[in-house]
Order: C-alpha cells, then sequence, then structure tokens
C-alpha cells in the first residue's frame, strides 16, 4: 500500500516516513527542501533498509502536483505536514505564509479529488485554541481568532477540509498536535532546521555545543509557576506513530465520521525553564541563558487532554521529558555539520 507524505523531509514527515515503512507501507514524499535537506533520504534508509520514493517540488505549483498524483496513482491516502510554521516568522511575513500553506492545501485536496483518493491526516496545531479556557485543552475547546498568521492557517486549513467533505466524500483526521521535540532513537533523523533554529530544543543543544553563544528565553512575567510559557510536549516518534495509527484508523475504516479531531500531545505542561533543567539533568552540561523580551503571538500556557485519542485510536504518549531531551542531545551530538 502506497501513502504520501508531504514535507516527508522534515522534523515530524521524516519520522512518520519511518514508522510507515517500518510498518511496511510503501512511501512518497513530496518535499521542496526550503527547509530539510536530501540526506535525510540516506538517514531514513539507514533505519529502515529502504529508502522512500522522492520527488522535489513546490506543492504551489499545482500542474507539477497533478503529475504527482499521475505518477503515482496507486497511492491510498495522504499525510500532509508541508507548511511554513514559525509563529514569529509568520507575523512578519504574512502573506507568504498564507500563500505557501493555504495553496500547497488546495493543491493536494485538487489532486486527490481528481484521482478519487478521499483519506487524508491533516498536519494542524494547538494553536488553533488560541489561549485555552481550561487546563488541559480538549477538543472541545472553542477556536478562538487565531493569534498568528501561522495559527490562522492551520484554522482554515481544517475548515477547507471540512468544507470540502460537505462537497465530496473525503475522510480526515485532523490532529491538533503540541509542541514535538526529540529525535529517532538511532541518532539518524532529528531536528535539524535550516538558519538559526526557531524552536527551543535544537537552539538548546547547539547551544550546549557551542555553536550559538546563550539561549533567548523570551519573557519571564507569563502567569505560570516561574513566568515562563508552559507547553505540552510530545516525542517525534511518538507523533509519528499517532499519525500511523490515525492513517491505519481511516483505511480500515474504523471510522464513524468523515471528519475527526484529535489533540496530540504528552497531556502534561513543562516551562521553559523546566526544559532547560531536564536537559542540563540528561546531559551534565548547564546552558547558557538569557531573558529578552516576550515574542508576538505566544499563549501563557497549552497542555493537551489525550483522553479522546487514547479512547478512540488506542494510541498513548510513551516517552518522558528526558527521554525527549536525551534523544535531541543525541542526535545532536551525532551531527557532522550544521546548516547555519
Amino acid at each position: 500500500m502506497k501513502i504520501l507524505v508531504t514535507g516527508g523531509l522534515g522534523f515530524i514527515g521524516s519520522h512518520a516516513v519511518v514508522a510507515l515503512q517500518q510498518k511496511g507501507y510503501d512511501v512518497v514524499v513530496i518535499d521542496d527542501l526550503s527547509n530539510a535537506s536530501i540526506t535525510v533520504v540516506e538517514g531514513i534508509k539507514r533505519i529502515t533498509g529502504q529508502a522512500p520514493i522522492f520527488e522535489q517540488l513546490d506543492l504551489r505549483d499545482k500542474e507539477a502536483v497533478f503529475q504527482v498524483f499521475d505518477k503515482h496513482g496507486d497511492m491510498e491516502g495522504v499525510i500532509h505536514f508541508a507548511a511554513s510554521k514559525v509563529v514569529g516568522e509568520s507575523m512578519n511575513e504574512p502573506l507568504a505564509y498564507y500563500e505557501n500553506n493555504f495553496f500547497s492545501l488546495i493543491n493536494v485536496l485538487s489532486a486527490m479529488k481528481m484521482k478519487g483518493l478521499d483519506k487524508i491526516i491533516f498536519s494542524s496545531s494547538c494553536t488553533v485554541y488560541g489561549q485555552g479556557e481550561a487546563m488541559p485543552i480538549t477538543e472541545e475547546e472553542s477556536i478562538k481568532t487565531a493569534l498568528s498568521p501561522y495559527g490562522n492557517t492551520k484554522q482554515v486549513g481544517e475548515e477547507i477540509i471540512v468544507d470540502l467533505a460537505k462537497a465530496y466524500p473525503l475522510q480526515a483526521v485532523l490532529l491538533r498536535y503540541f509542541n514535538p521535540i526529540g529525535a529517532h532513537e538511532s541518532g539518524c533523523i532529528g531536528e535539524s532546521p535550516v538558519g538559526i533554529p526557531s524552536n527551543l530544543i535544537p537552539y538548546i543543544t547547539q547551544t550546549a555545543v557551542g555553536v550559538r553563544p546563550y539561549l533567548s528565553i523570551y519573557g519571564d512575567d507569563y502567569d505560570t509557576a516561574d513566568g515562563t510559557c508552559v507547553r505540552d510536549y510530545i516525542h517525534v516518534v511518538d507523533l509519528a506513530d499517532a499519525h500511523v495509527r490515525a492513517l491505519e484508523y481511516l483505511l480500515k475504516k474504523e471510522n464513524t465520521k468523515q471528519i475527526e479531531v484529535f489533540n496530540v500531545g504528552n497531556g502534561q505542561g513543562y516551562s521553559v525553564l523546566e526544559l532547560v533543567q531536564s536537559f542540563e539533568r540528561v546531559s551534565g552540561i548547564k546552558i547558557n541563558y538569557k531573558i529578552v523580551k516576550r515574542r508576538l503571538g505566544d499563549v501563557d500556557k497549552a497542555w493537551a487532554s489525550t483522553a479522546k485519542i487514547e479512547r478512540i485510536l488506542g494510541w498513548k504518549p510513551t516517552k518522558t521529558v528526558d527521554d525527549m531531551l536525551a534523544s535531541a542531545w543525541n542526535w545532536e551530538l551525532k551531527k557532522k555539520n550544521y546548516n547555519l
């Protein structure tokens, strides 16, 4: 059975490709390499013994997207990761985010409709909830006005899928996940952003190896125990497994609704300073950090209720925060080159 993974050489996408191949699926990867490296293909091959089929293209190119769907006409489902995803960057470049995230999704859905393909897992985000009214956040939490263009692309992306399902027999799972961190235990793939990291963990690990002089912590005056933002962190391998389970939920026709929504998280909140302390614990290295001004678009705290996904999909997170930080550190130590 062949599955398309868009953004499949990115951080989460590459781990999902590994999980799919280990389950026996053939995988077609589309990636434009704008925030990923072709070397990830070799990392996937080292883990699974097989390289995925790779198609380099920009999903905004509708003709190219349709050509790939024609070329691989036997695909059974799509996992759609491909998107620009940095909150702060989206505040500065809103049009770029709307163009990339909307056109990419629309072109993929159009190609699916053209080929009669009806199963998609959509990479959504907890950003659709804004600042949650109660913790933990359940799937019944109201959708707030987005605090960033990135968050808005996830909200509207969900709405596009819901609207299409009213006109076409689309089967979709929308996975609203929280903060993925960590790396594959092999150290063959992990988070390797192009340029200066926007996510916390690669910034911590690059600070630890001396690539960065210090870690910037954005604000210490939030309404949390230590003043730093609190987030729910999920190991990327656990998250990849959730995508495979969601896909199989559709492929095995276990779903009773056309559209289903699940939170994916660890079910517990940790502050930025607690993440730093966890890293120091597993690595034995003291992190040099500075408190700087808040970033636009950040909420005080957010962590997930995972009761629904545990009940319906039978999925549970398996990794602790220390596991996550230890795997990220292992990945950093095994990397040979930095894309600075």
